[in-house]
């Protein structure tokens, strides 16, 4: 009878240590949204401004263009201490990375190795 009581006091420790668990990591998930999302959002207007000032051979035109959407933040981490942040606009098929960092725009270039 006090080992059929101990397996269940195990199991309703383990049942709600994966539901704390599983709330912890929701909640986490939903502030990682938020605060990506308010990031995006004070970014967007610097690099919309950059990329149509940017020099390239082909014109990127935000304000005006057919076909525009946002890609939006993007990371990679090319080595051990380095983490290389870009915000990514296409209009009309024409890519421009924006860099928040340094406060730079790349048309064309090859952020995520794209063709």
């Amino acid at each position: 009878m006090t080992f059929q009581r101990i397996v269940v006091a195990l199991l309703v420790l383990i049942v709600a240590g994966l539901g704390g668990i599983g709330y912890v990591e929701w909640r986490t998930a939903v502030q990682m949204r938020t605060l990506k999302a308010f990031v995006e959002g004070y970014v967007f207007n610097e690099a919309v401004t950059a990329c149509e000032q940017a020099k390239s051979s082909t014109p990127f035109k935000w304000n005006g263009g057919k076909s525009t959407s946002v890609i939006g933040l993007n990371s990679v981490k090319p080595d051990k201490y380095t983490v290389s942040a870009s915000y990514t606009l296409v209009a009309d098929n024409v890519y421009c990375d924006y860099d928040p960092i340094k406060r730079k725009a790349e048309i064309g270039s090859s952020f995520l190795e794209r063709e």
